[in-house]
């Protein structure tokens, strides 16, 4: 409603000047952590330009994509002759978050992971986090994330892991389970092309170390493996979804290419890349229709070690935990988010939600996509708590039960929406 307010007292200002109108300054209010020589570096529009209605819609838009901030309007005031002040009205999120994901099914053991990030700190958007796992075996990691580090258009981000898991290693109809270690260290420049563009590429360093623990072996299938690997990574970000707390709308779309070289002649060189889909549409007052389609595809080496996993925690809730692998996915996620309670800072949300996917086999063809073994379809329902005015404060509870060949069902807890 103040958007719309503030759009009309722009035009009336506009109509009653029968000359372009200047604008003599640019003011930020409600800014308490969040530094305001920061934001007004982020905007178009400064004093000294003309004043232009498109352009300040752009600022609103980028301003609400901040973690900092949870909601913004503007207001123009006239302010001497053919010349008017723009003040940008912010509500600011608390931004020290500590986040969860736990979960569990009826094939698997309980698993969680905690960490805690400060989205602002500084006062500058900057993200500093770090996290510990806890899945049979324990992880670590710290990430630094600083968008507008050199500019408003250019920054940096680096980060650590050290993680370890239990994972399946499919091979000749048999499984075998391994001790799973990946250390790496990524870096990456992060560039702003416009509102709704952007792009990262850099290097990841890292080690895998797989260590055999029970069930099949094969001659081919070495029972330790360490080796050294290297991958250069691109993402390129389409993005032109409108916020309005908890409610989104709009389309956006992530492509995500990785080349990965290795040091040891067994595991040999891939390409791997996946595009997620993802479309919001505001249904009535209360309600929102979410979806995300993943495409993935990687090069088909018939490798027990494939890089797309079926898993209770990336892609298809109740599934398990890393269930099976595959050389390409295709994974379709939708679900309708309706909102219960809207209270003044608090937000309880209900959603029915059909997750489901398929994989291509190691060395197989893209028939695997039509195969009952690979098929997985899991409807279920659950619940997000959310605080209004803390970034991502969305607490979630996901309960799955697959409808297909060996299904399991299980719930999965984490910290944001799943997607």
């Amino acid at each position: 409603m103040r958007f719309y307010l503030s759009l009309l007292l722009f035009c009336t200002v506009a109509m009653v000047s029968s000359q372009e109108l200047s604008i003599a300054d640019v003011k930020i209010q409600g800014a308490k952590k969040t530094k305001a020589t920061f934001l007004k570096k982020l905007v178009q529009v400064k004093a000294g330009s003309l004043l232009d209605s498109l352009a300040i819609e752009e600022d609103i838009t980028r301003l609400k994509r901040l973690p900092s901030i949870s909601h913004a309007y503007f207001q123009v005031f006239k302010a001497a002759e053919n010349t008017v002040n723009v003040f940008y009205n912010i509500e600011e999120n608390f931004t020290l978050i500590p986040f969860a994901n736990l979960y569990t099914s009826t094939n698997d053991d309980f698993a969680f992971r905690i960490g805690l990030q400060e989205f602002n700190l500084l006062g500058r958007n900057i993200t500093l986090g770090g996290f510990f796992q806890e899945d049979i075996f324990s992880s670590y990691g710290v990430n630094l994330r600083a968008p507008f580090l050199f500019s408003n258009k250019l920054g940096l981000a680096l980060s650590y892991t050290d993680l370890t898991t239990e994972e399946p290693v499919f091979f000749d109809d048999t499984t075998a389970n391994y001790r799973y270690n990946n250390e790496s260290i990524e870096i990456l420049g992060l560039y702003q092309i416009n509102r709704k563009n952007s792009l990262e590429l850099g290097v990841n360093f890292f080690t895998e170390d797989y260590e055999y623990i029970s069930g099949a072996t094969n001659p081919d299938v070495p029972q330790a493996l360490e080796v050294d690997k290297y991958l250069y990574k691109l993402i390129y970000n389409f993005d032109s979804i409108k916020y309005y707390y908890q409610y989104l709308s709009g389309f956006k779309s992530t492509l995500n290419f990785q080349y990965v070289n290795s040091s040891d002649d067994r595991l040999p060189k891939f390409l791997i890349g996946f595009n997620d889909f993802v479309y919001f549409n505001r249904i009535g007052k209360f309600g929102n229709w979410a979806t995300r389609l993943r495409l993935g595809l990687a090069s088909n080496i018939d490798t027990p070690f494939a890089p797309f996993a079926v898993d209770n925690n990336l892609n298809i809730r109740g599934v398990g935990n890393t269930i099976d692998r595959g050389t390409a996915a295709i994974v379709l996620n939708t679900e309708y988010r309706h909102t219960l309670v809207d209270k003044n800072w608090f937000v309880l949300q209900s959603n029915v939600f059909v997750d489901g996917g398929s994989w291509r086999n190691p060395g197989g063809d893209f028939s695997d996509f039509g195969d009952d073994q690979n098929i997985r379809i899991y409807p279920g329902f659950g619940l997000r708590f959310i605080h209004k005015h803390i970034f991502n404060a969305i607490f979630r509870i996901d309960y799955g039960y697959g409808i297909t060949k060996d299904s399991a069902r299980g719930i999965v807890f984490g910290i944001g929406q799943y997607f």
